[in-house]
């Protein structure tokens, strides 16, 4: 990979070469490891970190209304209140965390909220420009008392706040004071990419690492590997070193050998740590 090493360490710890019986752990600290079966000879790939989510690496595909929009609070448009839904892996984190991103570079503070970390919302997020509350279906009941009382002070003081669930408001299992609240304003779905966006994802990147991804290995990843962007993106970044490495052909052969060796087919997605920042 033509990545250096990034300042932080990141490494993902891969075991190939072996079979590997034990369960990947991709940690919210950025580091991967696998339990590995006797005499498994381990690979260490060190990757460069991730790239931080912004609205320019976001893969938009249905969802170029829902971009827009955020980009527009963002920028500080009129509309300040924001309430997104979707499954897992469909890039709800990614597009919060864009959000805070873009409210930062253009000198604004704000805070973005890991609700299934159980924090306390505090009286000062309502003293921001911008907060993020991302999973906010995960809080515990005394968590939503008090995002009740944040959205009712941040709209009063002209805050932006997006926030994110697994579900429309209507079905989400809060309070229901709560649930009227994150139908104040938009509401949007992101909607997952298809196949094919996903195909054209990953020949997308791994044209940024330097080589051709031919659409047979597409097929393959897409078939044997967690389907979500991320995990994908990271076991192709995998093989982008281990190719190099073995100095063969990202090919289907090779691909069935690494992520057999390596357990990659049970990883999961690899993100950023919980909490707020």
């Amino acid at each position: 990979m033509r990545a250096a090493r990034c300042n932080d360490g990141y490494m993902l710890a891969l075991y190939v070469l072996g079979a590997v019986r034990g369960q990947p752990d991709f940690t919210v600290t950025g580091t991967a490891a696998f339990a590995p079966a006797p005499d498994v000879k381990q690979l260490a790939l060190d990757l460069a970190a991730p790239p931080a989510p912004v609205f320019d690496n976001f893969v938009a595909g249905r969802n170029a209304e829902l971009l827009d929009r955020l980009r527009d609070l963002a920028a500080g448009a009129r509309e300040r209140m924001l309430y997104v839904w979707g499954e897992s892996g469909s890039g709800r984190t990614h597009l919060l965390r864009a959000t805070v991103a873009a409210q930062r570079r253009r000198g604004a503070t704000a805070v973005y909220v890991a609700c299934a970390a159980e924090p306390k919302l505090e009286d000062r997020l309502a003293r921001t420009d911008c907060v993020a509350l991302d999973d906010i279906d995960r809080l515990e009941a005394p968590a939503q008392e008090a995002a009740f009382h944040l959205y009712n002070a941040v709209r009063e003081r002209g805050v932006a706040l997006v926030a994110s669930g697994a579900a429309p408001p209507v079905q989400l299992a809060l309070r229901w004071d709560l649930v009227t609240r994150l139908g104040w304003g938009l509401v949007y779905r992101v909607h997952p990419l298809s196949d094919a966006e996903k195909s054209q994802a990953l020949a997308d990147h791994a044209g940024a690492l330097g080589f051709a991804l031919p659409p047979e290995v597409r097929d393959y990843l897409l078939a044997r590997v967690r389907r979500d962007l991320p995990s994908l993106l990271a076991v192709l970044d995998g093989l982008d070193r281990h190719s190099r490495e073995t100095k063969r052909a990202v090919t289907v052969p090779l691909v069935r050998e690494f992520i057999e060796a390596a357990g990659v087919p049970a990883g999961e997605a690899l993100r950023r740590g919980p909490g707020v920042e």
